[in-house]
C-alpha cells in the first residue's frame, strides 16, 4: 500500500470565478521565469552599453589628445569626468539588475532546482520571499557598493590609462620635458590654475576613489559570503525587514487541528501554552507561531476553518532568530 499522501487537488487562487490549481501555478512560475531573465538580460546589456561608451569615449580622446603636440592636455581630465560619470549611471544600473537577478536566482534554487533531487520540496519559506521582491521591491546592493563593484571589476583599468596617458602628454608635448618642474608647469589649466595643484588633485581623486572603493567592497563582502544556516536559503536573499515578521497568538479549543494545519500549509511550528479564561473561567489553549507578513491572511482562513470562535492577536515583532527568519549570530 502506498503511503503517499492523495495529491491536494483544491485550486489555491481565486479571482472572478477563475481558479489556478497545481498545473496553472507552475504555468505562471514558468512565466514568471521567462519575464525575470528576460529583464536580467536587459540591464545587463545595458551594464554593457555603458561600459562601451566609457571605451569608446577614452580611445577617441586619446586618438584626438596624441594626434598632435598642440592639442590641450586637460581634454583628457574632461574626459576623466565623463568617464566618471558613466560609472555612476552604471553603478544605478547594476542596482537594478541585482534585484531582477535576485528573482531568477530564487526561481531557479528553490522551484526548479528542487524538483531534481529528493525531498522535491522548496524551502518553506521561499515564496514569501519573492512575494516580498514582487510587492516591495528593494535593492540588494546599495549605491556605494555598485559603484565600488563596477570601478574594481571595470573603470579601473579605464581611469588608469587615461591617468597614465594624461602623464605621457605632460612629459611629450610639445617637445620633450627636460625635468619634472617642466612637467608640472605643463599641468597648469590657463594662468588661473597651476600645475601643482592639478597634480596634487588628480592624485588625490585617484587615490581616495581607489581606497574607498576597495574599503567598500571589502565591508560588502565580509557580509556577503557567510554560510548558509542548515535547511534555509541563502542569508542575503532572505535577509528580511523587521517590518515583514508578525507573532501570531492563537487562543483556541482547537489546538492540534490548527497547529497541524499551519505546520502542513505555511511550514511554520508552533508552541502550546495551557490557559484559562478569566472572564469564562473555562481552558483555553493559547498557540504562538511566527509568520511572515504574506503568510496572515492565509493563516487566519486555517483558524476560522477550526474554530470560528478562536480569537487571534496578530503582532508586528521587532525581530526573529531561528530557522525559516534571521539566524542567530555569533557574538562579537
Amino acid at each position: 500500500m502506498s503511503t503517499d499522501r492523495p495529491k491536494d487537488r483544491r485550486p489555491r487562487w481565486h479571482f472572478e470565478g477563475y481558479d489556478l490549481d497545481t498545473a496553472n501555478f507552475a504555468t505562471a512560475m514558468i512565466h514568471l521565469y521567462r519575464a525575470e531573465v528576460t529583464r536580467t538580460n536587459l540591464w545587463r546589456n545595458r551594464l554593457d552599453t555603458t561600459t562601451n561608451w566609457a571605451v569608446v569615449t577614452t580611445a577617441a580622446v586619446l586618438t584626438f589628445s596624441f594626434g598632435s603636440a598642440q592639442n590641450p592636455h586637460f581634454v583628457l581630465l574632461m574626459v576623466l569626468v565623463l568617464v566618471l560619470s558613466f560609472l555612476n549611471t552604471e553603478a544605478r544600473r547594476y542596482s537594478y539588475y541585482a534585484l531582477w537577478h535576485h528573482r531568477v536566482r530564487l526561481l531557479e534554487t528553490e522551484f526548479f532546482a528542487k524538483m531534481l533531487a529528493p525531498p522535491f520540496r522548496p524551502s518553506p519559506d521561499w515564496a514569501d520571499a519573492l512575494h516580498d521582491t514582487l510587492m516591495t521591491p528593494t535593492f540588494l546592493v546599495s549605491r556605494p557598493e555598485a559603484l565600488a563593484r563596477r570601478y574594481r571589476r571595470n573603470y579601473v583599468w579605464i581611469v588608469t590609462l587615461l591617468l597614465v596617458s594624461w602623464g605621457i602628454k605632460l612629459m611629450m608635448h610639445p617637445y620633450p620635458a627636460m625635468t619634472a618642474l617642466d612637467v608640472v608647469e605643463r599641468a597648469a589649466i590657463g594662468r588661473w590654475i597651476p600645475g601643482a595643484w592639478v597634480i596634487g588633485v588628480v592624485v588625490a581623486i585617484y587615490v581616495g576613489l581607489t581606497l574607498l572603493t576597495t574599503g567598500i567592497a571589502l565591508y560588502a563582502g565580509r557580509y556577503q559570503h557567510k554560510p548558509a544556516p542548515p535547511g534555509g536559503l541563502m542569508p542575503r536573499l532572505l535577509q528580511r525587514r523587521k517590518s515583514d515578521v508578525n507573532l501570531a497568538i492563537i487562543i483556541t479549543n482547537q489546538k492540534e487541528p490548527i497547529a497541524g494545519q499551519l505546520m502542513e500549509h505555511l511550514g511554520r511550528g508552533a508552541t502550546a501554552i495551557p490557559g484559562k479564561g478569566m472572564f469564562s473561567g473555562d481552558p483555553r489553549d493559547v498557540l504562538l507561531c511566527a509568520i511572515t507578513e504574506a503568510q496572515a491572511p492565509r493563516l487566519e482562513a486555517i483558524v476560522h476553518d477550526h474554530d470560528p470562535a478562536a480569537f487571534v492577536i496578530i503582532a508586528q515583532a521587532s525581530d526573529v532568530l531561528g530557522r525559516g527568519f534571521r539566524p542567530f549570530e555569533p557574538p562579537s
